[in-house]
């Protein structure tokens, strides 16, 4: 079922509009779809983007210049610098005209704008996908798009996206917009609102399935992922781990993480009635270890099950991918 699911999302992403087609709104002064020198989509500029100036019959003003930090750029024989962030290219044009013009430097300039290159627009994407990467967006840009980017996801992906987008304004840190999109609702493109539109700064974090970890009087010790949405089990979980090793002890332990505190919770739970059916499975949660002891009924302690498995690593690694 996973790989079909995984299938289902190659198929829709390659479906996708992936040609990043022209975003920007024509404003009515002669925007067109493309730049006419560095054939760029028509979006607009932003800090650090890479400014193509060409004014007709005046060389030494026509260059490349890169947009600084504040979001201006500078020319010379101009004593002002030109505001250029958050303008489209013939807005731009429009502002260089007039400066050149006020400052006296020529009289009827005729200017022309292009983008080389974006830097402003970075759309990154990362977690369980087959190649993270981070590219620029030019155009419209999609959710899929940027998975598609990555490669698609891979089978050991969650049941969510993670978009995490940047605040309204620059300076406040405190607040950072995150949506959760499910996968499965991607996919199915029953609600075509979930394949968001991005415009750059957006950070794409695909978390892996939750797991869980099955140490001690087991066959196969591990960690094991629960895909598809799907709860686990004492029993789901005794058979992925190839059963008991040997005769067990009646008894056995589930570890559970305590909300906040980074601890750990012991539940009891009675193995040899759940595994003669009488009495029923028990569900676990993500990040649960399930420990059977052996026959003799001695225990390791938690912090020797938690390094047996890697259980630190599992969660720091998801708790990156969280931002947490």
């Amino acid at each position: 079922m996973r790989r079909f699911t995984i299938s289902l999302l190659a198929i829709a992403v390659a479906a996708s509009v992936s040609a990043q087609q022209q975003a920007a709104p024509n404003h009515g002064n002669g925007a067109t779809a493309l730049s006419e020198s560095s054939n760029l989509p028509v979006a607009k500029i932003g800090r650090d983007d890479l400014i193509g100036i060409t004014v007709y019959d005046a060389p030494e003003l026509t260059r490349t210049v890169r947009v600084d930090s504040e979001g201006d750029i500078r020319l010379p024989m101009l004593r002002q610098r030109v505001k250029s962030a958050g303008l489209y290219p013939v807005e731009l044009e429009n502002s260089i005209t007039k400066a050149l013009v006020d400052e006296n430097v020529l009289v009827d300039p005729i200017v022309t704008v292009s983008v080389v290159e974006y830097r402003s627009r970075p759309i990154s994407v990362s977690g369980a996908v087959k190649n993270p990467v981070t590219f620029q967006a030019t155009g419209t840009v999609t959710l899929l798009d940027a998975i598609s980017q990555a490669q698609g996801l891979t089978e050991n992906a969650g049941s969510e996206i993670l978009v995490i987008r940047p605040p309204a304004d620059a300076n406040d840190k405190s607040v950072t917009p995150i949506q959760r999109i499910p996968v499965h609702g991607l996919i199915s493109a029953e609600d075509p609102t979930l394949n968001l539109h991005l415009e750059g700064g957006e950070e794409i974090r695909i978390p892996e399935a939750g797991r869980v970890f099955v140490v001690g009087n087991v066959k196969k010790p591990g960690a094991f992922y629960i895909t598809d949405g799907s709860e686990s089990s004492v029993m789901k979980a005794l058979a992925l781990s190839e059963g008991l090793d040997t005769f067990s002890a009646h008894k056995a332990y589930i570890y559970r993480l305590e909300g906040g505190s980074g601890g750990r919770s012991e539940i009891q739970i009675e193995l040899n009635k759940i595994m003669d059916r009488k009495t029923p499975d028990v569900p676990l949660m993500a990040n649960d270890i399930l420990y059977i002891p052996n026959a003799s009924g001695m225990r390791a302690s938690l912090k020797v099950l938690e390094t047996s498995v890697g259980v630190g690593t599992a969660l720091a690694s998801a708790l990156i991918i969280y931002g947490r």
